[in-house]
């Protein structure tokens, strides 16, 4: 029986192929798995967005995210939501935003069960979005992010990301630079990244976004930019294609997070085209990475410029076989499948009777 999906992403970030973030990444992936399946999808996001289902497009914000600018963009989710529960059958509501209790429905008997993906760290949601709600399901995306809160973890679910290791390929031929993937933002560490670069004397190619916030802006002014010189260059946004090309030819990916990673989409993406990882011991890297095998877990910058060397003698293939063993994109799009079919009431859950 087809299901009919409403997804909402967070307000402020397009969703697609060439997206920045990895909920919109997950939340592309899951739009087109459930047209492929013969389901219906309908995907509330910001203008731009590319989807497989149906797009339904929030009204462009403005060139700065102030607070009135996060105001009225939850509103417009809330109001394409209610708009949506009112003029369609939705069988699911899945919800990725960081925000999403601002503009999730009452719960039942006005709203059809919602799934809740938990993207970021469990510390960067309102403690209110946590607690058990009728007809709300939470869904963490790594077993070392349901860890930081043990006090939750038994109603907290775990599907690990995907990421779609066969369009990616280990490169013919390797070049001698660093490569860094990320929204520039201070959490993701970006200087140290240049930092580690430049006590190794190495190249680093930085590829990503700049979003809207000031202080995001304010910090590629202060800290990013500084660093930047001939051998230590800022791309900016780049599309899919050349993802692909930057990650088969780098000579490794640095990811000097400040954050607990949750997934690190981009480090299970290298490892797919063959590349290893040196990242900082936080968070879902420790699970992703195997020491001395994909790559290698480091505490600073100085212990990553260390580490970068270190790289040229591992094997691609390995990196590669682990991509296609743990993190292939079916096992994730297949687990959420089966979660909406369970908690549309078509398909019994794992263990229960039939």
């Amino acid at each position: 029986m087809p299901l009919t999906v409403l997804s909402v992403a967070y307000p402020f970030a397009p969703v697609g192929p060439d997206a920045v973030g990895g909920a919109e990444q997950v939340l592309h992936a899951l739009d087109a798995a459930l047209i492929a399946a013969g389901h219906r999808s309908i995907v509330i996001a910001a203008a731009g967005s590319q989807v497989a289902g149906e797009l339904m497009a929030l009204p462009p914000i403005g060139d700065l995210l102030d607070d009135d600018a996060v105001a009225r963009g939850r509103r417009a989710a809330a109001d394409r939501i209610t708009a949506v529960l009112r003029s369609r059958r939705i069988d699911l509501l899945h919800l990725h935003g960081v925000d999403f209790d601002h503009y999730r429905p009452a719960g039942p008997p006005n709203s059809p069960p919602v799934v809740a993906t938990l993207h970021l760290p469990l510390a960067w949601y309102a403690e209110a979005a946590l607690m058990p709600r009728p007809g709300t399901h939470l869904v963490c995306v790594s077993a070392s992010q349901r860890a930081t809160r043990p006090d939750l973890a038994g109603r907290l679910a775990v599907i690990e990301n995907g990421v779609a290791v066969d369009r990616f390929a280990p490169g013919r031929r390797r070049c001698g630079y660093a490569l860094m993937l990320a929204r520039i933002c201070p959490e993701k560490g970006v200087h140290l990244a240049l930092d580690a670069a430049r006590r190794a004397d190495v190249p680093l190619l930085i590829a990503g976004e700049t979003f809207p916030y000031t202080a995001h802006r304010r910090y590629f002014d202060e800290e990013v930019r500084p660093r930047l010189d001939a051998r230590r260059r800022f791309l900016g946004p780049v599309g899919f294609p050349r993802k692909r090309r930057l990650l088969a030819a780098a000579r490794c990916l640095l990811v000097p997070s400040l954050a607990p990673e949750t997934s690190s989409l981009v480090a299970r993406e290298a490892l797919a085209a063959g590349t290893p990882v040196v990242g900082f011991a936080t968070g879902a890297l420790a699970e992703a990475i195997d020491e001395g095998i994909t790559g290698f877990l480091v505490d600073d910058d100085a212990a990553m410029a260390d580490a970068i060397p270190h790289c040229d003698a591992l094997d691609r293939d390995a990196c590669r076989a682990v991509a296609e063993r743990r993190f292939a994109l079916a096992t994730m799009t297949d687990a959420y499948l089966s979660l909406y079919r369970c908690l549309a009431g078509i398909e019994a859950r794992p263990g229960a009777a039939a």
